[in-house]
């Protein structure tokens, strides 16, 4: 241990950076948990056979996921800067870190629940419809549903990506453990403070991995 480390000033100051980056992970979640959902079974259904065939609203929203998700995200977030500064008011803090993660998110769960999507059984919308169901009783009823297994890995999969999001927005001042792990530890060449919010991330995406693995099991048995 690294004798010349005050954990009495610092144990506070890490409190804080794990409520910062709880913070941005579980707002910018929420919010990629409804607009990306939307998105994705919006991609899904009005593709070409889809429930909802609409050739312009598809061709509208796989063209703003395939522009964003390739974007690196710190190059992403420094480009949402004057947006950023519209909504919020700064560019800077947690609150403004907000706002990109959670679109990158959404992006990119929308894209995730569409390959869950994909991946269903045609025959199973088929059979739904030949039972008089609507098209909106089948998005709800029958597709949701069926998915529910893939959907939650899906999203235990962007849980641990926003996770690493919010190390990112650490470089530019964001808060959070990156940005903890950046000020106290490398900037000051202290590794202990740096293994420290590694571990401590490492612990955060393992406990989030084994919640995500135990409720798709149980939604699969269903």
């Amino acid at each position: 241990m690294n004798r010349e480390t005050d954990w009495e000033y610092l144990l506070p100051l890490l409190g804080r950076a794990v409520g910062e980056t709880v913070q941005m992970v579980g707002i910018s979640l929420a919010l990629a948990a409804v607009l990306g959902l939307v998105m994705g079974v919006a991609v899904y259904v009005t593709r070409r056979g889809g429930v909802l065939a609409n050739r312009a609203v598809f061709a509208v929203l796989n063209v703003l996921i395939n522009t964003v998700r390739p974007i690196p995200f710190i190059i992403f977030v420094v480009a949402m800067g004057p947006v950023v500064m519209l909504v919020v008011g700064r560019t800077i803090g947690t609150e403004a870190a907000i706002l990109p993660m959670a679109i990158m998110a959404s992006v990119a769960f929308a894209r995730l629940v569409e390959q869950a999507l994909v991946a269903l059984d045609p025959g199973v919308v088929e059979a739904a419809r030949a039972m008089g169901a609507s098209r909106w009783r089948v998005i709800w009823s029958v597709l949701i549903p069926e998915t529910l297994g893939p959907l939650v890995l899906a999203f235990t999969f962007l849980t641990v990506a926003v996770i690493d999001m919010s190390a990112v927005v650490g470089m530019i001042g964001a808060g959070g453990l990156g940005d903890f792990a950046i000020r106290h530890g490398y900037q000051r060449f202290n590794w202990e403070v740096v293994w420290v919010a590694v571990a401590l991330i490492v612990v955060l995406v393992q406990v989030v991995q084994l919640l995500g693995n135990m409720l798709a099991r149980r939604a699969l048995r269903r």
